[in-house]
């Protein structure tokens, strides 16, 4: 798996607001309202999930 120049705006973004990362590599489904969810009980979860995310596809 090869990270290309643009998982570094996407991971950048994961940083800021962390569904913006997630909306930016998988769109508008079931892993962005994971992810809604996780931010909202807590930032870093959010984080790991965004990451997690953007690394596996």
């Amino acid at each position: 798996m090869a990270l290309t120049f643009s998982d570094i705006f996407k991971f950048l973004f994961a940083i800021i607001l962390p569904p913006l990362g997630v909306l930016l590599e998988k769109g508008c489904g079931c892993d962005l309202l994971i992810n809604i969810l996780l931010t909202c009980l807590g930032y870093i979860p959010g984080i790991i999930h965004a990451f997690y995310i953007i690394l596996k596809y």
